[in-house]
């Protein structure tokens, strides 16, 4: 800011010009601030341009991030039917095992009854169909809701939703073993079936 100018008061002309070249000096100095402030908005508004483009690559990630959960959630739908398949498994080939070998030894005569084994191979099939059929009906209504909450965020525009979700292999063999399951037992009890 420029100082102010030392002024003979005696002579008014000259006191008038001096104070005149002072608000002129002034009005300069006060120009070249709203310059500076233009140019500080200037920048100002640079940054924000800078940070929407920033905000909205980050949004970008978070949506991709958002549909590869989705993705990791169905593969972890697909995991814990696996792990149901496995336990069925289990549970009908030994239920299988204990009533054939029984059943062989009450045939070759070793044995005279045989019929609490048989019962204890019989529930044990039972068991493994229930509890692949209860597995299989939480694994649909859970992956129905699934693909619905992912529709919905789509429709939404929250995540791209590019990849689809693909046909569940593990269901497709649950669904093998039930069938399994199923002729395992109708041979046990009917003595009807592939297994007989």
């Amino acid at each position: 800011m420029p100082p102010i100018p030392k002024v003979d008061e005696t002579k008014s002309d000259v006191a008038s010009v001096q104070y005149s070249a002072y608000r002129t000096s002034l009005s300069n100095h006060r120009t070249g601030l709203s310059e500076h402030r233009t140019s500080l908005s200037e920048f100002r508004t640079d940054l924000s341009t800078h940070r929407t483009d920033l905000s909205t690559d980050r949004t970008e990630m978070s949506m991709r991030r958002t549909g590869m959960s989705f993705q990791r959630t169905r593969m972890s739908a697909d995991r814990t039917l696996m792990s149901v398949i496995r336990t069925s498994l289990s549970l009908i080939s030994f239920g299988f095992t204990i009533f054939q070998v029984f059943e062989k030894l009450r045939d070759a005569g070793t044995l005279a009854h045989a019929a609490a084994p048989r019962n204890f191979g019989i529930t044990l099939v039972c068991l493994g169909i229930a509890m692949l059929v209860l597995g299989i009906i939480y694994h649909m209504q859970f992956m129905i809701g699934l693909r619905r909450e992912r529709h919905a965020m789509a429709a939404a525009g929250l995540i791209h939703a590019e990849s689809g979700f693909p046909p569940s292999m593990t269901l497709i063999t649950a669904f093998i073993l039930l069938l399994v399951g199923i002729a395992a037992i109708l041979s046990m009890v009917f003595q009807i079936g592939p297994f007989f």
